[in-house]
Order: C-alpha cells, then sequence, then structure tokens
C-alpha cells in the first residue's frame, strides 16, 4: 500500500497531539486524578482543537486507558529499565528502591507517584480503567517479589526473610513515603524510607 505525503503528514500530526495530549494528561491525573482530565480541558491547556483531541481518543474513558498505559511506559524507563542489567541479588532489589525513590523524589509526574494517585480513585470501581490499574499493580508488585525471590536464593537476605512480606513491606514503605512526602513538602520521607529499606535488606546504613 501506497501512503501519500498528505495522509502520512496527517497521521504524523495525529500523533505528535496524541503525544502531547498524554504528556499533559499524565501530570494532571497525577494531581488531580483520572477523573479530571477531559477533552476540551486538554484541548483548551495545549491550544489544540477538541476535533483534533477527540479523533486522537474518541471517549473519556479511551483517554483515561492511553493516560495509564503512558504512565506505565514513563514509570519502567525510569523505575525498572534502569536496574535490569545490574547483577542479581541484595544490591538489584536496593537499586530498584533507589530509583522508585528518584522517581517520586524527583517529581517525574508532578503529583508524585501517578499510580498512588489513581489507584485510590478507582480500585472500588469496576471496569476497565481499574482493571488496567490492578494489572499493573500486579506487575509491580510481581516484580518486587521476584527480586526478592532472587536476593533469598543467593543467600543475601536477612536469616527467615519471607520474600513476599518482604517485597508487601518495601511496596508500603514507598506508597507511605511518596504520600507524606507530599502531603507535608517533606523529602526527609523518602530518606527515612530508604533508610528503613536497607535495615530490611540486612544492609548497612550508606
Amino acid at each position: 500500500m501506497v501512503i501519500d505525503s498528505a495522509t502520512d503528514g496527517r497521521i504524523q500530526r495525529g500523533n505528535e497531539t496524541r503525544r502531547a495530549v498524554l504528556g499533559r494528561a499524565v501530570q494532571i491525573a497525577s494531581v488531580e486524578g483520572l477523573e479530571a482530565l477531559s477533552i476540551g480541558r486538554l484541548a483548551t491547556d495545549l491550544g489544540l482543537s477538541k476535533s483534533g483531541v477527540f479523533a486522537s481518543f474518541g471517549s473519556k474513558e479511551e483517554l483515561q486507558l492511553a493516560t495509564v498505559r503512558a504512565a506505565r511506559r514513563i514509570f519502567h524507563d525510569r523505575v525498572v529499565a534502569p536496574v535490569l542489567e545490574r547483577p542479581e541479588g541484595v544490591r538489584r532489589l536496593l537499586a530498584l528502591c533507589e530509583q522508585w525513590l528518584e522517581y517520586s523524589r524527583g517529581r517525574v509526574f508532578d503529583g508524585g507517584c501517578f499510580f498512588y494517585e489513581v489507584t485510590a480513585e478507582f480500585d472500588a470501581r469496576p471496569g476497565p480503567v481499574r482493571d488496567a490499574l490492578a494489572q499493573s499493580a500486579l506487575e509491580w508488585e510481581g516484580l518486587v517479589t521476584d527480586l526478592a525471590r532472587a536476593a533469598a536464593a543467593a543467600g543475601e537476605l536477612p536469616a527467615g526473610t519471607d520474600p513476599e512480606e518482604l517485597a508487601m513491606l518495601l511496596t508500603g514503605l514507598m506508597d507511605s513515603a511518596n504520600s507524606l512526602a507530599v502531603l507535608h513538602d517533606d523529602p526527609s520521607r523518602y530518606d527515612r524510607m530508604l533508610r528503613a529499606a536497607r535495615r530490611l535488606l540486612g544492609l548497612p546504613p550508606a
């Protein structure tokens, strides 16, 4: 199939519009939640036509789902990908905690952790958006658990450590640090979280 230059240009402009809209949408949702998103608001914020934004998504729910997918890609690139080349064991698990800390502390999303904000909004609301968020949460918990199991198998965790419980404690510390740091504008919460994580991992203070 041959695509003429006019069609190719429309596709490119559509892709650019979609990227711009999602870049703004993830930031709004991280502060105000996914329900705060609307095609009209995003069009106004970005100086775009409502029809152009609508053509990229078609409905509010599809906009919300696309925003979740965009946030997942950003999270993977900023938190997960940097540690995948590290040797398996407790140091990789610690590195994951550190990358998460920099993601929240550095305000990759304006509201701190995107998923902390929007999951609380949808956790009791059945539907495709909740399903997408639940899948993201399961994948994150599964990754932390897998890294904890690898560290336990290498004999690098304190005796008697249960990897599943450790993963739950670490992710709970992250959620708490994010929430309190944002609420109180207190970055020291991140430092406390990392000190607690090092103790759980049997590592000396930094």
